[in-house]
């Protein structure tokens, strides 16, 4: 009889999450999240979030619409309208402009008095631009964290697995980099590099691989010299194999974790940088730049660009950390005796 067959670490992982109610709510609102920036990126939904739908800075229904100016109500002079042909001199080419005119005019689109969420100062669907600004900024921080991912872990693979004149030189390009405050790292890539989706992508993976980077370099330094890689060495695999076919699927779930997090962190960066108008382009929207434009209409008392952005971000943000300290508690080799 054969002896049963012990739980994959992902196996065993998914157990311990299943019992963390906390960890599968946020699951729930992260997956939810994820298809609605499928649902925007494919145009099922915030497809005409640039267009101008309603009145400028229209308040949310549950508000109501605007009550009308005072100078709306203001009572128009009565009598005929004075006769200034005779001391203007473009009084006879009034009648020929007025037939151009004709061919120019366009008709005035009818547009809400009000919107679900309201509108803002150009009279767009702050609702809309929530979806599309969410699209954006996550599609921002996944992306840069796996551009970071990819370079942490290739350089402490490096690193950590040959050691000697390798491991120096790389935890010198480590030491400069982590000399420099991020923030301030960031100003000056992103001044250098100007504004754009990618620009912002490179800055923060650029800036952001130097965490993952000491802690695969010691994970390689654990592993390179245990029982399986030297038996694999043994049999004559190469060191890329040894490396990235043996010790890497051992230590997958430590970068993947890591990443997770690198998410949320990246994501506020985006929001900080679009803010400060080094972020994304001023043809595209996401959280820092519906923040940015929120700013100017908090004097006028339109606070709801700015709640729904806010709101959007906090739900976001909170419900992904919270998933990923339950993926990070439920991979800990600690915890699996608890099984």
């Amino acid at each position: 009889m054969s002896p049963p067959r012990s739980d994959s670490v992902w196996r065993a992982a998914w157990r311990r999450f299943r019992r963390d109610r906390v960890g599968l709510v946020s699951l729930g609102v992260v997956l939810a999240f994820l298809l609605l920036i499928v649902a925007s990126a494919s145009g099922l939904v915030a497809r005409q979030w640039q267009q101008e739908v309603g009145v400028p800075s229209a308040p949310p229904h549950v508000l109501g619409p605007r009550p009308p100016d005072a100078a709306e109500g203001a009572i128009q002079p009565s009598g005929p309208n004075v006769d200034l042909t005779d001391i203007d001199p473009l009084a006879p080419r009034y009648a020929e402009w007025a037939e151009r005119a004709k061919h120019y005019r366009s008709a005035d689109p009818v547009r809400a008095d009000t919107l679900p969420l309201g509108g803002d100062r150009m009279g767009r669907d702050v609702l809309a631009k929530a979806v599309k600004g969410t699209e954006i900024s996550v599609f921002v921080g996944v992306l840069a964290a796996v551009l970071a991912t990819g370079i942490g872990t290739l350089l402490g693979a490096l690193a950590g697995f040959f050691g000697r004149w390798v491991d120096d030189v790389l935890e010198w390009v480590y030491n400069v980099f982590t000399a420099v405050p991020d923030i301030l790292l960031i100003f000056a890539f992103a001044a250098v590099f100007g504004r754009g989706l990618t620009t912002v992508v490179v800055i923060l993976g650029l800036v952001g691989w130097t965490g993952l980077y000491r802690q695969v370099r010691a994970e390689f330094m654990k592993h390179r010299s245990r029982d399986y890689v030297r038996a694999a060495e043994a049999i004559g695999a190469s060191p890329s194999a040894r490396m990235f076919q043996h010790i890497l699927p051992n230590i997958s779930h430590v970068i993947l974790v890591r990443m997770s997090l690198m998410v949320v962190g990246f994501i506020k960066s985006e929001v900080i940088l679009s803010y400060l108008g080094l972020g994304v382009p001023i043809d595209q929207v996401s959280w820092g730049t519906m923040l940015a434009e929120a700013q100017s209409e908090l004097i006028l008392g339109h606070w709801w660009q700015l709640a729904t952005a806010t709101v959007f971000m906090a739900v976001f943000v909170t419900a992904f950390s919270l998933m990923a300290d339950a993926w990070r508690d439920a991979l800990d080799p600690k915890l699996k005796g608890q099984a």
